[in-house]
């Protein structure tokens, strides 16, 4: 688990333009040394430093013989990241989307179609037409040290070969 283990922590480590375009670098570089980082950003050596620093901390980098690149944990923060972005700039179609089916009474398959017909984004009409899923998602969200909602697969014994 990241040091600073908390989501607001994640999400403040990349909170700021200067320390997401860094982290932006980090994913496109193919583990780029950190002084041509540096070079790219055009930001000063203490903001270059705080900010790896913090993205190190939150668990997205690593620094590997003077090379940084994106962690697992990262990776999968950044396509969040990269939705997030995708969203944004569709910003207004989402906004029509939410004017249009602000009454309920609008039936599903005519709110689909909407959604087809605005959003060319699989991934963002998957989650506007399936969003009834959200509530589902959050309660599938494991809080640390609390037990699985699943069964636990059965003891099973091993067996040793006859002698």
């Amino acid at each position: 688990m990241p040091n600073s283990s908390s989501v607001a922590n994640v999400l403040r480590s990349i909170s700021d333009n200067m320390s997401l375009n860094l982290y932006k670098s980090i994913a496109a570089s193919n583990g780029e040394k950190g002084e041509d980082l540096l070079a790219k950003t055009k930001i000063t050596r203490k903001q270059y430093y705080s900010r790896l620093s913090n993205l190190t901390k939150a668990g997205l980098i690593k620094r590997k013989h003077g090379r940084y690149s994106l962690t697992a944990f990262g990776k999968v923060v950044y396509d969040s990241e990269i939705a997030i972005e995708n969203a944004f700039n569709i910003y207004w179609k989402l906004k029509a989307i939410d004017s249009i089916g602000i009454s309920n009474e609008l039936p599903k398959e005519e709110y689909s179609k909407i959604v087809d017909a605005l959003i060319d984004n699989y991934e963002i009409k998957d989650m506007l037409i399936k969003g009834d899923r959200i509530k589902d998602k959050a309660s599938l969200v494991k809080k640390p040290g609390e037990t699985s909602k699943y069964p636990k697969a059965a003891n099973v014994e091993k067996i040793s070969p006859a002698s």
